[in-house]
């Protein structure tokens, strides 16, 4: 009898050991899983600012067949709107990917936003092929942040990513 009362005690031991070793294993997985999908959730201002950078970007680069000199108050408008989104990203969690970006556009050393600007004001006036090209790159560069802020999935972050690098 005693030899059955140790078996049974043995066999619902094993039994705990296993049901513990398998939650803790499926409560590891769930955190190493959740984990991976840290992403910032939708914002409405940064989709909404990324839309208005874009449009207002766009429209003070057509300007540029025109003297810098008359446009410097817009262009010290829009940098400074580009630094505002940019600290506004930066002090998201989870949203590196996103503020990447933001630095890349707003980077004076890159062509995109803030190089065109730059040249700009280097040159005094830009030519209208110069000009269409430029918003060529930098309307995509603002619209991955667009279509990554309006839905952040992996698609999106990669074309970002790719973009980067």
């Amino acid at each position: 009898m005693k030899f059955l009362k140790s078996f049974q005690y043995k066999t619902v031991l094993k039994s705990i050991s296993i049901k513990s070793f398998v939650g803790i294993a499926f409560v590891a997985m769930v955190l190493v899983s959740c984990q991976s999908l840290k992403t910032a959730v939708f914002d409405q201002y940064s989709y909404q600012q990324a839309i208005s950078l874009k449009v207002e970007g766009l429209n003070l680069m057509d300007e540029a067949v025109n003297d810098f000199t008359q446009h410097a108050a817009e262009v010290k408008t829009l940098r400074l709107d580009l630094q505002k989104i940019m600290e506004y990203e930066k002090n998201k969690p989870d949203n590196e990917v996103s503020c990447a970006m933001w630095k890349s556009i707003a980077n004076e050393e890159r062509n995109l936003l803030a190089g065109f600007l730059k040249r700009w004001k280097e040159k005094n006036q830009l030519s209208q092929v110069f000009i269409d090209e430029a918003k060529i790159q930098v309307s995509e560069s603002i619209d991955l942040i667009i279509k990554y802020e309006g839905q952040k999935n992996k698609t999106n972050e990669t074309k970002i990513l790719n973009f980067l690098n």
